[in-house]
């Protein structure tokens, strides 16, 4: 799925939302994550802090009714794309760092972690090993093809 314009801008203004609860300031709040709640039905995005308070709430057209069997690895993909691009305002909230934005269900089981902010740490998205083993095995058969 590919967003549309409208779901770009609806997913901007939720992490400005954020932002202006958690303003920069000398003082960070003590959070670790941000949970984003995104319900397949009825295209609700909710994002919650540690104690489950809710910061803020959108609903992304787009999202309604999607029945899409892969619906949370194509909206992972968004998210992750969307804060990477607004990543001069996501490093910028009052948070204590390193802080994370969390996907969830609508069961609240953790589907991925979508970005985390830290100055020293950077998270990309997507299996960065995908193909490791191979690599190592393809390594290691040549490896002893010319010790023999």
């Amino acid at each position: 799925m590919k967003p549309t314009e409208q779901t770009t801008q609806q997913i901007e203004r939720f992490i400005n939302k954020i932002a202006q609860k958690f303003p920069e300031n000398e003082d960070p709040s003590l959070l670790t994550d941000i949970h984003i709640i995104v319900s397949q039905d009825s295209g609700e995005m909710l994002a919650f802090d540690d104690d489950d308070v809710e910061i803020t709430r959108c609903v992304v057209e787009q999202w309604i009714d999607n029945k899409d069997d892969d619906f949370y690895d194509q909206i992972t993909n968004i998210l992750r794309s969307i804060l990477h691009y607004n990543s001069k305002i996501v490093d910028k909230f009052g948070i204590l760092k390193p802080y994370s934005f969390v996907l969830e269900n609508d069961d609240n089981e953790n589907i991925a972690e979508l970005y985390l902010a830290d100055d020293e740490t950077v998270i990309l998205g997507g299996d960065l090993m995908e193909g490791l083993n191979q690599d190592l095995d393809d390594f290691l058969d040549n490896l002893i093809k010319e010790s023999n």
